[in-house]
């Protein structure tokens, strides 16, 4: 397990956030490292010793949540977002443009729940060189405009994300895990902007 955890270790990820404009116009609000968490090691750690998907698909990071209460202590311990959007409402629904699945997490070890996951576009995950890919994700001026507190009291913003491999057990249903996460400064989404994040990971 030890060469798991080496590995884990080399394995750095970037993030910035972009508010794109109507005009075409980017105005850059987060630029900064990311966190890979233990569930880059989990995962691998199925892939190299053969004890999980024999598909290779499965191990793509291919997933993310959004989320409002970001965790600023956050370490590679982090293994789910803190207030993680859980419904096709939140994230826009059909008219966010968004594809939006409802599969399990694995949390906490052996522990799974049924979770709200929005899908990266093969055209949008792109390879930067020989040990870097970048994950466009584009939160449309459609989408995750309607995410409120439970009470109804005011719209929540955005804080946290997380970027999840799709089912590295080869299960099914399948299980996906959470890989790497960043919280951010508060971006209340509206419409007159759409979210640009670009996230590269770094093998």
């Amino acid at each position: 397990m030890n060469n798991f955890n080496e590995h884990k270790r080399q394995i750095t990820g970037h993030l910035q956030i972009a508010k794109r404009y109507p005009s075409g116009e980017e105005d850059i609000v987060f630029d900064d490292h990311n966190v890979i968490v233990s569930g880059m090691s989990v995962g691998l750690s199925y892939l190299f010793t053969a004890s999980g998907s024999t598909n290779i698909t499965d191990y793509q990071l291919g997933r993310f949540q959004l989320g409002v209460s970001s965790d600023s202590a956050a370490t590679s311990a982090v293994y789910k977002l803190i207030g993680n959007l859980s419904s096709f409402n939140e994230y826009g629904g059909t008219a966010g443009g968004l594809r939006l699945v409802s599969s399990i997490q694995i949390k906490d070890g052996d522990t799974s729940e049924e979770e709200v996951f929005a899908l990266v576009p093969h055209s949008q995950i792109t390879r930067v060189n020989d040990t870097s890919v970048r994950y466009t994700i584009i939160i449309d001026r459609d989408a995750a405009n309607d995410v409120r507190q439970v009470a109804g009291s005011g719209r929540l913003p955005l804080n946290e994300i997380g970027l999840f491999m799709k089912n590295p057990r080869g299960v099914s249903p399948l299980q996906s895990i959470l890989v790497a996460y960043r919280q951010f400064s508060n971006i209340t989404k509206t419409s007159d902007f759409a979210l640009v994040f670009r996230w590269t990971i770094n093998w």
